[in-house]
C-alpha cells in the first residue's frame, strides 16, 4: 500500500510540475460541479413505560446540503472534493441530535445529549485524487461508499465517508475487483475523521486490539448481467473483526409481471488480538463476536405498483456475541427498515451493541408496497408501505415496525417526502446481549432535497 501512495503521489508531483499553465486550468475549467439543499425535520417520541420511566420527546430542524466539484480527466489524473454542512436552527430544550452532531457529542463529551450534539458543523467530506489507466485505477483520499456494511446512510441529512485508498480493476464491461484500505471514518453526524477502528471500538480500541488504531482492508468482487447479480465483500478489520458478505440476484420477466429474487449470507468472526480479548472478558461483548446471518427477498413490479417480500435470521448461537457488528454506517439485512437499522450503533465506540432484526436469534419477516401515481394523473407522487415482524426468543414481545412515506419527485431537481413511524416493541441489545424494550416509538421527518 505505501508503494502504491508513493507512486501516486510522484505521478501527481510530476503532473503539476509539466502541464501547472494551460492543460491543468482546462482541466479544472471543464470541470462539473452539482450541489444540493436539503431542509429536515425530525420529531422522535418515546412511550418508556415498561421500564417506569419518563416518557421523552426530541425534535430539531436544521438546513444543510453538499457542493460538489470534479475535475475533468488530464492524462487519466482526476481530483474531486466535497463539502458538507448541517445548521441547525428553532431547537428546543430537548433536541434529536440524529440529524445534527449526534456522532461529535458522543465522541467528545461521551454523551448525545450534550452541548455539541446540538452544534451544526461544515466539513470536507470527500477530497481526493485518482489517477485511470484502460480497465483499472487508483484513487486516494476521503471518499463516499456505498457498500453492505460501510455505507454512506443517507438516510439522515448527510452521508458517512472514509478515508484512505482503492485500487480496481475491470476483469470485463460488467466485472469489477476492488482492493481498498481505510484507516479513517467519518460518521454522518460528525466533522471529523476519526481511526477506523477507534471508531468502532472507542475508548475500549487498546484494551480489545492492543493497539490504539488500525485499518480495515475491504477485497469486492461484483458481476452485474443482464438477468442477474452477484456481490462479494471481504472487510478485514485489522486484530478486531473478519466480515464476508455474499449476495445474488435474478430478475424474471412473465407477461406484464417482473420478478426478481434475491440472496444473501453474512459472517463475522472476531480475529486476532480481539478473539483473545473476548474469549477471555466474556462479560465485555457476551463471549468471542461468531455471526452467521441469512436473507432472502422477493420483488414483483407490476405496473407502477411494486410489492416486496423479505426474511431474515441472524442464527443464534450460545456463549457468544450472535449479533451483527455494524460500526460503519452498513445496514445490510433485506428486511432493514427506516429505524430498526442500527442507525445509532455506528456511533464512535457502539459498534458492539445492536438493534431489532440485528439481534443474535432474530428472525423478520418484512412486507412491503411502492405505488407511483403518473399513470394516474399525479405525475411525481408516491407512496411506500412497510411492515416488519421481528421474533426471538430473547424478546419478552415481537417487534412490529409501521413505516409510511409520501413522496413527491420533480423531475430531475426536487424531492419532498413525508415520513411516519411507528415501532411497536422497539428492541436493542447491549454489547453483552442484555435486551431492553420500550413500548412505543414514533417518529415523523420532513425531508425537502433541491439538487441543482
Amino acid at each position: 500500500m505505501k508503494i502504491i501512495v508513493l507512486s501516486s503521489l510522484i505521478l501527481s508531483s510530476a503532473l503539476l510540475a509539466t502541464t501547472e499553465v494551460n492543460t491543468l486550468s482546462a482541466a479544472f475549467s471543464k470541470g462539473k460541479s452539482s450541489a444540493n439543499i436539503k431542509y429536515y425535520y425530525i420529531q422522535t417520541d418515546k412511550d418508556k413505560s415498561y421500564t417506569n420511566q419518563k416518557n421523552t420527546s426530541a425534535y430539531a430542524n436544521t438546513v444543510g446540503g453538499q457542493l460538489h466539484f470534479d475535475s475533468a480527466s488530464l492524462y487519466g489524473f482526476r481530483t474531486g472534493v466535497t463539502f458538507m454542512t448541517t445548521n441547525p436552527f428553532l431547537l428546543g430544550s430537548s433536541v434529536d441530535a440524529s440529524i445534527i452532531g449526534r456522532d461529535n457529542g458522543v465522541r467528545i463529551e461521551g454523551s448525545p445529549s450534550g452541548a455539541v450534539a446540538r452544534k451544526g458543523f461544515s466539513v470536507l467530506g470527500e477530497a481526493y485524487i485518482a489517477y485511470d489507466y484502460k480497465n483499472a485505477g487508483i484513487y486516494i483520499g476521503r471518499e463516499v461508499i456505498r457498500t453492505p456494511l460501510i455505507n454512506a446512510k443517507v438516510v439522515r441529512l448527510l452521508p458517512s465517508a472514509v478515508e484512505g485508498a482503492s485500487a480496481h480493476y475491470n476483469l470485463a464491461k460488467k466485472t469489477k475487483v476492488d482492493l481498498s484500505y481505510y484507516t479513517g471514518f467519518k460518521q454522518r453526524t460528525s466533522n471529523v475523521f476519526t481511526n477506523i477502528i477507534e471508531h468502532a471500538l472507542g475508548d475500549k480500541t487498546k484494551a480489545i486490539t492492543g493497539s490504539n488504531s488500525g485499518s480495515l482492508e475491504m477485497l469486492s468482487f461484483t458481476h452485474k448481467a443482464d438477468a442477474y447479480s452477484l456481490k462479494a465483500y471481504d472487510y478485514y478489520a485489522e486484530n478486531f473483526l473478519n466480515s464476508i458478505y455474499l449476495d445474488g440476484s435474478y430478475k424474471l420477466n412473465l407477461s406484464d409481471v417482473k420478478l426478481a429474487f434475491s440472496g444473501q449470507y453474512i459472517n463475522q468472526k472476531s480475529i486476532g488480538n480481539a478473539d483473545t480479548y473476548f474469549g477471555n472478558n466474556p462479560s465485555i461483548a457476551g463471549g468471542k463476536i461468531s455471526v452467521n446471518a441469512i436473507g432472502v427477498k422477493t420483488v414483483a413490479t407490476i405496473g407502477s405498483s411494486k410489492f416486496v417480500l423479505a426474511y431474515s435470521n441472524v442464527l443464534k448461537e450460545n456463549n457468544k456475541h450472535d449479533s451483527l457488528v455494524l460500526a460503519w454506517d452498513g445496514t445490510p439485512l433485506f428486511t432493514n427498515m427506516i429505524t430498526s437499522n442500527n442507525l445509532f450503533l455506528s456511533n464512535y465506540g457502539k459498534s458492539l451493541g445492536s438493534d431489532s432484526v440485528y439481534i443474535g436469534g432474530s428472525q423478520g419477516i418484512k412486507l412491503a408496497y411502492n405505488q407511483k401515481y403518473d399513470n394516474f394523473g399525479f405525475k411525481g407522487f408516491s407512496t411506500t408501505l412497510s411492515y416488519l415482524d421481528t421474533s426471538n426468543s430473547r424478546f419478552s414481545k415481537d417487534q412490529n415496525d409501521y413505516n409510511v412515506v409520501l413522496q413527491y419527485k420533480a423531475p430531475k431537481a426536487f424531492v419532498l417526502q413525508l415520513k411516519g413511524i411507528w415501532v411497536q416493541n422497539n428492541t436493542g441489545a447491549s454489547a453483552d446481549g442484555t435486551i431492553s424494550q420500550l413500548k412505543l416509538l414514533s417518529q415523523y421527518r420532513v425531508i425537502a432535497n433541491y439538487k441543482f
